[in-house]
């Protein structure tokens, strides 16, 4: 078995795209390690490194060099290599040459066609020192990023500027220069609590060393249990459940480099706004993490993670107190605007609505779907005429000011609106199953007018592309 000793990279950056920092990652995990293994330098665990400014590997026991090859290279049969007095011909001759020996080195060997002349090279393996820094840049050249930036006076691409290499084999620096960074043995810490330079000795101190002195939990998935650990002890504090969306907190995790959570709150009269519309505002909006009661209502705290220890996180709370008041103040407002009309009142506006040119408007849809919600309800046992209004009003809500401003509340909005608007409670809940499922796996309609219009949409919809021809051609088309 060759020598191995333990490998440390990471590219250090301006703050990388949160929402793929973790798929780069991924990404050059995978082209890495198809790097080492095309070139035959084995090696054992992979842990990935990824924090808003840094990519990151430690790989353990990567081996020092490749092992040496053994090629076999066939020459001349041996009937042309070799004359009848037994001497050898220019063709045994010629081989020889190409293979910088004599033709007493050269040995024979038997297949089904006969019996030829054969040489066996040995290539000595090249050194890792070697062949790490192309299997690096490669990698990194192969990253999926869909546009790459220049800067400063450097020719070098990358999807954000490249401040230092960190790259080591061992104890020893790998000679490299990458995107125009000099491979070094030094990571540097946090932006503001260590801004310094960090000398790395050995790679298997990287990771503590780094978070003791750097100020930095480097590893993506360490720091993301602490902040789901942080959120649910600090709601738990203020008599609130933290409902976290996992796409949140992973896009959060990819903006912080030593998380802190700060708890603040906002004013009760908000909480008359449909729930749906302040979390959705909060998520999208601050990357904020909600808090519900134990009836899953909404409370009026939320807990954003800082990027730093402050001294006055007084002052952060209420920052983000100030930046969220506006928003929850506009939905409020939407909210108001949209009371004042009943749902039906925007009906005729759908008819400026184009579904699809040859199959009319969302009005004209409407019209269809619901002649056939009719049907479909008395086949299952429903309420033809409730269904037949359902499906009328089913996509009115698109013409609310909430739902203009927050497209995924359609339905949800609908459902809102019915209920304010005194309609029966089956359309109300009708409206949001209307859209179910949206993907593989979500909840289907469970009253029989949801059922009726959610399937008599999907079948105006078939039947009409196909009718004119336009087949599908993905999963969303149409």
């Amino acid at each position: 078995m060759s020598e191995c000793a333990d490998l440390l990279f990471e590219l250090g950056t301006e703050e990388l795209p949160p929402t793929a920092l973790k798929r780069l990652s991924e990404a050059l995990t995978n082209e890495f390690t198809t790097g080492l293994n095309r070139v035959g330098l084995t090696h054992g665990e992979v842990t990935p490194f990824a924090t808003p400014r840094r990519l990151g590997l430690l790989i353990r026991a990567c081996a020092l060099q490749q092992p040496d090859r053994e090629t076999e290279r066939r020459g001349p049969a041996l009937q042309a290599a070799f004359d009848k007095a037994g001497n050898p011909t220019n063709a045994a001759k010629g081989f020889a040459k190409s293979c910088g020996t004599e033709v007493d080195q050269l040995f024979r060997i038997n297949t089904d066609k006969g019996e030829w002349l054969a040489y066996r090279l040995i290539e000595t393996g090249k050194s890792a020192a070697e062949l790490l820094p192309e299997i690096a840049e490669t990698a990194l050249n192969r990253l999926p990023i869909p546009k790459r930036m220049r800067w400063g006076a450097s020719e070098a691409l990358f999807v954000r500027p490249v401040h230092w290499l960190l790259f080591l084999h061992g104890e020893a620096v790998v000679p490299c220069t990458i995107l125009d960074a000099q491979a070094d043995r030094y990571t540097y810490g946090h932006r503001f609590h260590h801004p310094n330079a960090i000398a790395i000795e050995r790679p298997m101190e990287y990771r503590e060393k780094l978070q003791n002195e750097g100020v930095v939990i480097a590893h993506f998935e360490q720091r993301m249990e602490k902040i789901r650990e942080q959120v649910e002890t600090t709601a738990a504090a203020l008599k609130g459940r933290a409902e976290i969306d996992p796409e949140l907190l992973s896009e959060v995790t990819a903006l912080v480099e030593w998380p802190v959570p700060i708890a603040a709150s906002f004013e009760e009269e908000y909480l008359q706004v449909p729930q749906e519309a302040l979390i959705l505002t909060m998520k999208k909006n601050q990357k904020y993490f909600h808090l519900v009661d134990a009836q899953n209502q909404l409370l009026n705290h939320f807990i954003t993670i800082a990027n730093i220890v402050s001294p006055t996180p007084d002052v952060i709370r209420e920052g983000n107190e100030r930046v969220i008041r506006p928003r929850l103040s506009d939905a409020m407002f939407f909210w108001q605007q949209d009371g004042k009309r009943r749902l039906e009142s925007h009906q005729e506006s759908l008819k400026s609505v184009v579904f699809q040119l040859k199959l009319g408007t969302l009005y004209d849809k409407s019209e269809r779907v619901s002649k056939l919600a009719a049907l479909i309800a008395a086949e299952i046992g429903g309420d033809e005429q409730l269904a037949a209004r359902a499906a009328l009003l089913s996509r009115c809500d698109l013409m609310t000011h909430m739902v203009g401003e927050f497209p995924e509340l359609q339905g949800i909005m609908g459902r809102y609106q019915a209920r304010r608007d005194g309609e029966q409670e089956e359309l109300a809940k009708s409206m949001e199953e209307f859209y179910m499922p949206r993907f593989s796996g979500d909840h289907l309609a469970r009253t029989r007018t949801g059922i009726a219009i959610s399937i008599a949409d999907r079948l105006d919809t078939l039947v009409g592309i196909f009718g004119i021809g336009q087949k599908p051609t993905g999963d969303k088309d149409p």
